[in-house]
C-alpha cells in the first residue's frame, strides 16, 4: 500500500481533493488564481445528474459535466456503470476537443460509443437519454 502524497490537497478524512483552481476546461491554474467554481459532487438521482451535467455543458464546462457524471458512475448500481462511464467519456471527448486535442477527442468518443452500445444492448434503463443520438452528436462534433 502506498502512502498519501504530501503534495496533494486532502479533505478532513485524508481523501484526495482538488483545491487548486481550474479553468472552465478543467486545466489547473496556479494557486491563488481565479478559476471556475468547483462542482457540487453530491450524489444525485439519475435525472438530476443528467440535468446538472447538461447545465454544465451549456455553460461550456464539459470537464465539469464529466465530473458530475463520474459521481453517478461511482455511486450507481453495478449494472449501470457502463452507461454513466460512457456518458462521462463523451464529456471528456468534448473536453479534449475544446483543448485542441483532436486525437484524444476521437479516442474518447470511440471508447464512449463502445460502452454505450454495449449498455444499450443490455437493455438497461437509459433515464431518457437516446444513447445512439447523443453518441452520434458527439462523434460528429469531434470529427468536424
Amino acid at each position: 500500500m502506498t502512502s498519501a502524497r504530501p503534495d496533494r490537497d486532502r479533505d478532513a478524512a485524508g481523501r484526495a481533493e482538488q483545491a487548486r483552481p481550474r479553468d472552465a476546461l478543467g486545466r489547473p491554474l496556479p494557486y491563488g488564481s481565479p478559476g471556475v467554481p468547483p462542482i457540487d459532487e453530491s450524489p444525485r438521482p439519475p435525472a438530476a445528474t443528467l440535468t446538472y451535467a447538461r447545465e454544465l455543458l451549456d455553460q461550456g464546462r464539459p470537464f465539469a459535466a464529466h465530473e458530475a457524471l463520474e459521481v453517478q458512475w461511482k455511486s450507481c448500481p453495478p449494472e449501470e456503470r457502463e452507461l454513466w462511464q460512457g456518458l462521462a467519456q463523451l464529456c471528456v471527448a468534448l473536453t479534449h476537443l475544446e483543448r485542441g486535442n483532436a486525437v484524444g477527442a476521437e479516442r474518447l468518443a470511440d471508447r464512449a460509443a463502445d460502452h454505450l452500445a454495449s449498455y444499450a444492448a443490455s437493455g438497461g434503463p437509459t433515464h431518457g437519454v437516446d444513447l445512439a443520438d447523443v453518441t452520434r452528436c458527439v462523434q460528429e462534433r469531434v470529427r468536424g
